[in-house]
């Protein structure tokens, strides 16, 4: 158990990189999660430079001209949000008509050992392992999200399948990919994540802007190290983004980037373990 003295200093800590986020998301004033991805073609340099950042809801990628963009920042002491078994969720300050209301989860939450998910589509169910020691706060949310129903009967509205980028972007019950819960928490990240085959990860507009997207990677991913990685895939999963894959995506987000062309939707999550 954490000394009072330990408490006292992480509530310091916690304090302070809440009122950067303030700062920060003052700034910007834009909505939490409006998330998207960007394709940066450089041609003969080393092809195909690709990340996930914010978008306007118009897949507009005005914000994604460079890696820095949406940058998150590392916790500098080492710990991630919630390693002390407390998490910052804060009222979401940019709330808008894709926003769903569905409070604000504890601010205690559990930071050891792991959560298994059970996502039920129509394509196929995918087994989900969320790390609480890695991610307890984005673990924390989800376990939460899911109790709530949130991602029931909700679509997955971006598929890509670039050469340096394939995912499925879910979590977001208005299917704009400008929706998510009325609440953000920490980006938890330590600036050596990767996203391999079978990782599911956090989408986000920027540090601090985590909500209820996510993507599941299907392929080996290049990204930058700004995405909490919050778990993993099991194979039986796998196997169902491989199919939805196979069909593509409609480009309306440009080439290799669009809503599935064959439609994905969530119609049920369950806390299984």
């Amino acid at each position: 158990m954490p000394s009072n003295k330990q408490r006292r200093e992480a509530a310091q800590r916690r304090l302070q990189r809440q009122l950067e986020r303030r700062a920060e998301l003052a700034r910007k004033r834009r909505r939490n999660v409006l998330v998207g991805t960007a394709a940066l073609a450089v041609v003969v340099v080393v092809g195909a430079v690709l990340l996930i950042t914010g978008l306007n809801g118009d897949d507009s990628t005005d914000t994604a001209s460079s890696p820095g963009a949406a940058a998150s920042t590392p916790a500098a002491d080492g710990v991630v949000d919630g390693a002390d078994g407390t998490c910052d969720f804060t009222p979401d300050p940019a709330a808008s008509d894709t926003t769903t209301d569905v409070g604000i989860p504890p601010a205690e939450v559990v930071a050891t050992g792991t959560s298994m998910l059970s996502m039920v589509t129509n394509v196929g169910t995918i087994g989900l392992t969320l790390d609480r020691a890695a991610a307890p706060c984005a673990a924390a949310s989800f376990d939460y999200l899911t109790q709530q129903k949130f991602f029931d009967g909700t679509p997955c509205h971006r598929e890509t399948d670039s050469e340096g980028l394939k995912v499925l972007q879910c979590g977001d019950p208005s299917g704009t990919g400008t929706g998510g819960p009325s609440y953000t928490f920490p980006t938890q990240v330590t600036g050596a994540e990767t996203y391999p085959r079978g990782t599911l990860a956090m989408a986000n507009s920027g540090q601090g802007t985590d909500g209820s997207q996510f993507f599941l990677v299907y392929g080996d991913s290049d990204l930058p190290p700004d995405y909490t990685v919050v778990g993993t895939i099991d194979e039986p999963g796998l196997a169902v983004l491989d199919t939805i894959a196979a069909a593509g995506n409609d480009g309306s987000n440009g080439p290799n980037d669009g809503a599935p062309t064959q439609p994905v939707t969530i119609e049920s999550m369950t806390v299984v373990a």
